[in-house]
């Protein structure tokens, strides 16, 4: 007689009962299902990169690969040249003047970093302030650390900026940190060096610990570049922003990026992976270094890139009947649904009917509803099929 064999359920811990649920994991079953069924499907729903990594960062990764030196593990918080080569990226994009041995901290990854801040700054109970539409991950970090979010709009009126004068004083007073990002993902807005003066201002006199996540800090439209936070007198002093070489230089995959500015929470965040990691491959640190120090006419060619995918979006957009407003910087579009739909409900319809995927605005905040997230991650021609499908739907 054959043994049954009883499969013990193991309970999960409180603190991995408190995490969010992955915000893009249902999106992704549901294209995949349709996928499987045979159907063209347009995928605007992602923020995954669809361009290749330049040349030349490939060829320093391959290059590098071979040298001893980097079969071994790495240093703890990364190489010096890596460190170095961010410094010089700040003062030549930013004019900013970084000390690279503790104002920088090597990232698995600017996600890594964004949920690695709370726990170092936040014990439970404590309040961290975020935008509502905004990054999902922020909340996970948040989760971690068993404190708790309070959330500021961002809405179009204000050109999806904060507006202090309108946040809760008590929040205010509470917060220990604050997570921006500039250009915004999903609402694709940019910044302004007076917001973040402000920005600074108000940081200092509620000792609130700033975390600007500049991860589309390469990507503005109509000759605009993009503003760091860290341009701004004093910003080093009241926080830190990230960066990731992701979106800049096509290096999703290969999981780096970077910390920069105030030098106590830069030291926080390399003593916790202290204990977490030892470092990234040594190649692809080389790589890195590379990407931000050797040729950057591929950043450019990007950029007109995802302008033209733009212009292509928004004027195929407009034809259907579809009012929207061009995107200033991200590879995002954020466009309202037409009358009578939720944003789920929308996306449902575009999904099943015309077999385009794009994200509802509400799972990045009750403040999202009402919109939809469009990616600018294919073909213009793509693009503009995807409106060509919409507009057949007849709801405009």
């Amino acid at each position: 007689m054959k043994e049954v064999i009883s499969i013990v359920h193991f309970e999960q811990s409180e603190l991995l009962k408190r995490l969010p649920e992955q915000f893009f994991a249902s999106l992704v079953g549901k294209t995949q299902a349709l996928k499987r069924e045979g159907h063209d499907v347009i995928n605007l729903g992602q923020g995954n990169p669809d361009q290749p990594t330049p040349d030349n960062v490939v060829k320093a990764l391959q290059n590098a690969a071979g040298n001893p030196i980097h079969h071994k593990y790495s240093p703890f918080r990364g190489f010096s040249f890596l460190k170095e080569a961010v410094a010089t990226f700040y003062e030549r994009e930013y004019g900013v003047t970084l000390d690279q041995e503790t104002e920088v901290a090597v990232l698995f990854g600017t996600k890594t970093g964004l949920v690695e801040i709370s726990q170092c700054y936040l014990n439970p109970g404590d309040t961290a302030l975020l935008p509502d539409p905004g990054y999902p991950d922020y909340l996970s970090g948040i989760a971690l650390a068993n404190a708790k979010p309070s959330f500021f709009p961002l809405l179009e009126k204000n050109h999806f900026l904060p507006n202090y004068d309108e946040m809760s004083e008590e929040a205010l007073d509470l917060a220990k940190l604050m997570f921006l990002n500039y250009p915004n993902n999903p609402t694709s807005a940019t910044a302004t060096r007076e917001f973040f003066d402000e920005t600074v201002e108000v940081a200092k006199r509620r000792n609130i610990c700033v975390v600007h996540d500049f991860a589309y800090g390469a990507i503005g439209f109509d000759g605009q570049k993009p503003t760091s936070f860290l341009e701004s007198e004093g910003a080093k002093e009241v926080g830190i922003e990230t960066y990731t070489l992701s979106k800049t230089y096509n290096m999703a995959g290969w999981r780096v990026g970077f910390a920069v500015g105030n030098h106590s929470v830069i030291e926080s965040l390399n003593v916790i992976q202290d204990h977490l990691y030892v470092s990234l491959f040594g190649a692809v640190q080389e790589a890195a270094a590379e990407a931000l120090l050797g040729d950057q006419s591929a950043v450019d060619e990007l950029v007109t890139t995802y302008e033209t995918r733009r212009d292509a979006l928004v004027k195929a957009a407009k034809s259907i009947g579809w009012e929207v407003t061009a995107p200033k910087g991200t590879f995002f579009a954020w466009f309202k649904v037409p009358e009578g739909y939720s944003s789920e409900q929308f996306a449902e319809l575009l999904l099943r009917e015309a077999h385009v995927v794009v994200a509802p605005g509400s799972g990045f905040g009750e403040t999202g509803e009402g919109y939809v997230r469009i990616g600018l991650l294919d073909e213009p021609e793509r693009l503009e099929e995807a409106m060509k499908r919409i507009g057949q739907l007849g709801v405009f």
